[in-house]
């Protein structure tokens, strides 16, 4: 991993010139030989891909072997970004294939089950990302806290239940913070597609937890 003493600051904009996407800068550095940029950019995306990589993978040590596969995978086709997308919609599309196929190859593998690969949603990093941003319940006392716990174990069920697709776009919206013309970028498939894939899958989570809702006063995730 890059030394953070030597990684580059991000390029200032000059008075009166646009402003110019500083992943897009760096990028273009990398690729004129500048391995500063590179590794700038990885500090900048290392931890978001790690925690990517980990709704697929969810043993450490083949997460961080994936997580530095995608990087490197990233390094070696840079002089294919046109920056027609943000650079982390095209390196999410890079890190997701990987981890995908890191499963695909752990499958294969008996000493490895697939159980102990594609993550179940019980882990405690997915778990706080529900909660913090979609809890709508208060965590002041314990019998809250509880209830905070159990919701967010339904939704890492209900969205492991859900079809791929819908998984994938879901993930993007509400835990990425992607726009719709990212994910539709990175899902490689029309806008009007990526809004049903959303609207689909929550309707999904919250016919599963509704009755977990209802009892905090009726409302949604």
């Amino acid at each position: 991993m890059p030394d953070l003493t030597t990684a580059p600051h991000p390029p200032d904009a000059q008075a009166g010139a646009p402003v110019l996407d500083a992943d897009a800068a760096m990028v273009q550095r990398a690729v004129a030989g500048d391995n500063r940029a590179f590794d700038w950019l990885v500090i900048k995306y290392e931890a978001r891909v790690a925690r990517l990589v980990a709704r697929w993978v969810r043993d450490p040590g083949l997460c961080e072997d994936v997580t530095q596969e995608t990087f490197i995978k990233a390094y070696k086709a840079l002089g294919q970004f046109r920056g027609d997308a943000k650079f982390y919609t095209w390196l999410y599309r890079i890190a997701v294939n990987s981890a995908k196929k890191a499963v695909m190859r752990a499958n294969k593998d008996p000493v490895r089950s697939h159980s102990s690969l594609e993550n179940d949603g019980d882990d405690e990093t997915s778990g706080d990302a529900w909660e913090q941003t979609h809890m709508a319940v208060d965590e002041q006392t314990p019998e809250s806290a509880l209830a905070s716990k159990e919701i967010a174990q339904a939704i890492n069920q209900a969205m492991d239940a859900l079809p791929a697709e819908l998984r994938e776009a879901i993930t993007l919206r509400e835990i990425e913070g992607m726009t719709y013309d990212d994910i539709a970028l990175a899902m490689e498939c029309p806008i009007g597609t990526v809004r049903s894939r959303i609207f689909r899958a929550r309707e999904a989570i919250s016919a599963r937890i509704k009755p977990m809702l209802d009892k905090q006063g009726g409302k949604r995730w």
